[in-house]
């Protein structure tokens, strides 16, 4: 294995590490407005508050994932980061700023008792979770999909391009995905009644989010090159994906989330080893010309840079595994709504 290849490896590990852990995030904070309603006003917002916590101590950690695979490509594949965030700018402008917006309101919320000012800081936690999402399967669906993209590396085309059939319908898988991913983790995570409502929301968020997936499924053989040209055939694992899918509603219906919780994630990291698959050894398909598209050799830095990377890499992505999984076993713990527990 060339070292090309290794990054390619490593940077799909960074951006599926940062799904599967910041998937269940971003499911959290689009749910906080509906399972928290109730007429007390002082009730529903503990009942915020403790859905809020249930993710406090990993919501930054976990987005970690995101900006090392961003620095990652821009170190190892600088014209693929040059490519990708030129041509991607608005959406990825607007995907920054609705992640600032939302680590500002998980801090800034409990800092005033007034409830407009939890409620501002409340639409902002879920606008800043439910606009990733969606721009985040936009982005992927088009890297797929391919973009024009002229001989220079050079993104020619407009923001629109971005919006397309296939694109949407993948946004929205990712939204409708991570919610019920999201809505596991509260049942995991919480006692008594959110944990009653977050049972109940992932019972009804599952079918729509199977619709979806299909639908995407069989779009992806319309709107991509898989039939033509297939970059490492993915073999049985997007089909292990969907029988993971598939089996973590019997299991969302006896109430063990714990093994729905496992099965969703491996689902959600099945689905993107297969487009990693897919895409190699390209990173950015041409819709203008295959022989356009920039692969893990036109697009990489030079032989050295990616030794002295791998040499970094090696030392220090151990040592943040090992932390990261360290403080989700000090959290641990379920969250039951105390007010000694809330810190958010």
């Amino acid at each position: 294995m060339d070292l090309n290849t290794l990054w390619f490896l490593l940077i799909a590990v960074l951006y599926i590490g940062f799904f599967v852990l910041e998937g269940f995030d971003f499911g959290v904070g689009m749910l906080l407005p509906f399972l928290s309603k109730h007429e007390d006003a002082q009730k529903q917002d503990r009942l915020r508050r403790t859905i809020i916590n249930t993710i406090g101590p990993h919501w930054d950690a976990n987005e970690v994932w995101l900006l090392t695979a961003g620095g990652a490509t821009f170190a190892a594949f600088p014209h693929w980061y040059a490519t990708l965030f030129s041509g991607f700018y608005l959406a990825l402008f607007l995907l920054l700023a609705a992640l600032i917006v939302r680590g500002v309101a998980f801090e800034f919320r409990s800092k005033d008792e007034n409830p407009k000012w939890r409620h501002l800081w409340d639409t902002c936690i879920f606008i800043g979770s439910a606009l990733p999402a969606l721009l985040l399967g936009v982005a992927f669906a088009n890297l797929v999909r391919g973009v024009p993209i002229d001989a220079d590396m050079n993104y020619v085309g407009t923001f629109f391009h971005l919006l397309n059939p296939y694109s949407i319908v993948a946004g929205l898988d990712t939204m409708l995905t991570f919610a019920l991913y999201g809505a596991i983790f509260l049942a995991l995570k919480t006692r008594g009644e959110v944990s009653e409502r977050a049972e109940k929301a992932a019972q009804r968020l599952w079918l729509p989010a199977l619709i979806v997936t299909v639908l995407l499924l069989v779009m992806t053989y319309f709107y991509t090159d898989i039939l033509t040209k297939l970059g490492v055939n993915p073999g049985v694992i997007p089909i292990t994906g969907a029988i993971a899918f598939l089996f973590s509603y019997y299991f969302i219906r006896r109430n063990q989330m714990g093994w729905a919780f496992v099965l969703v994630a491996i689902s959600i990291a099945f689905a993107f080893i297969s487009e990693f698959l897919i895409l190699f050894p390209r990173v950015m398909v041409s819709s203008l010309n295959p022989d356009w598209s920039l692969t893990i050799y036109n697009a990489s830095s030079s032989p050295y840079t990616l030794r002295v990377m791998t040499i970094i890499a090696v030392i220090f992505v151990p040592i943040v595994l090992v932390y990261q999984g360290w403080s989700y076993w000090v959290f641990r713990k379920r969250i039951s709504g105390a007010p000694e527990e809330l810190t958010y």
